[in-house]
């Protein structure tokens, strides 16, 4: 009688296997320390959103999100400032984006996302978000003057200068308006025309070149020139209205542009008895040293340099 033979499982046993275990544990203990980097560096993060998003400051805020499906457009608009302030700003986009959804004001977002992306550098970007806010709403002055401010950092003179008069004329005392239009004229060589800019913008607001002025949340650019210049005219209309201590520092900021503010100060009827001041005296000292190593001396009408430096404040929300 045939009597089949059914196929039997192997049968390891715990001796044989042991051998291969330690083996592989050996493998992966011998690799050396460059090679255990590699294997690490595959679940690190790559972007500087993701670097950011392992920091505890963005695990604390992580905890107070709203639900983007549930809560209201009010609430995203909030939290999106509130990322943009604690420079999260591609998260903040997400949240502006998030309340444009729920029905959130398309103008007011739209501009506050241009200003994320001029923040982090995306002018071509930020540019096209303010010019869709002044198609549909043609008069908005902050968005025409955000609009300027994208066009003078990308070097278009000529449009900044049209778009801050745009947001002059619909909102006559901003201060920050007309500095803007103040730094724009400079920029393009019409000196009086900024004079008559930077008067009225210190007469609305006497701080507004200031770092505690109500400016923003970016600075203009001019070139070392231009910034001499533009400051020393500061100083002037500081001190016309006896402002003695911001005119310092105006003075300051054109010596160490390159001006030699002593000689110029001697040729203004404005600025001619603070000449020999020792706070001025102290001024030019500071300021040689650093004239000394970095660039040639500017006078008050010298026309503009290559290099650059910031001036002023230039976005308002």
């Amino acid at each position: 009688m045939f009597i089949p033979v059914l196929p039997q499982t192997p049968r390891f046993s715990l001796p044989k296997i042991l051998p291969a275990f330690f083996c592989v544990t050996l493998i992966v203990t011998a690799l050396s320390p460059a090679a255990s980097q590699v294997l690490v560096s595959v679940s690190a993060p790559t972007t500087e959103r993701e670097r950011m998003h392992q920091s505890e400051q963005w695990l604390e805020i992580q905890r107070h999100l709203p639900d983007p499906a549930t809560a209201s457009p009010q609430e995203l608009e909030q939290q999106a400032d509130i990322l943009r302030a604690r420079r999260f700003p591609e998260d903040a986009m997400d949240y502006y984006k998030y309340a444009m959804d729920r029905g959130g004001n398309p103008p007011a977002l739209l501009n506050k996302l241009g200003l994320a992306h001029l923040e982090m550098h995306h002018l071509q970007l930020a540019r096209v978000y303010f010019q869709r806010v002044v198609k549909m709403d043609k008069k908005n002055p902050e968005a025409w003057n955000n609009l300027g401010a994208s066009e003078y950092i990308d070097g278009r003179t000529a449009s900044a200068i049209s778009d801050y008069k745009k947001a002059i004329k619909l909102r006559r005392r901003s201060a920050v308006f007309h500095a803007n239009l103040a730094n724009a004229l400079f920029e393009a060589h019409d000196d009086s025309g900024s004079r008559r800019e930077i008067a009225t913008a210190l007469e609305l607001d006497p701080q507004v070149f200031e770092n505690q002025g109500t400016g923003g949340v970016a600075a203009h650019v001019l070139s070392a020139a231009d910034q001499a210049r533009f400051s020393f005219e500061m100083a002037k209309m500081y001190a016309r209205t006896s402002m003695e201590e911001a005119m310092l520092r105006a003075l300051g900021k054109a010596a160490e542009a390159g001006m030699d503010i002593r000689r110029e100060m001697e040729r203004d009827t404005v600025l001619a008895r603070y000449s020999i001041d020792p706070r001025v005296i102290a001024l030019v000292h500071n300021a040689e040293i650093v004239r000394a190593t970095r660039m040639p001396t500017i006078s008050a009408t010298d026309a503009g340099a290559t290099s650059s430096a910031p001036v002023g404040r230039s976005l308002s929300e």
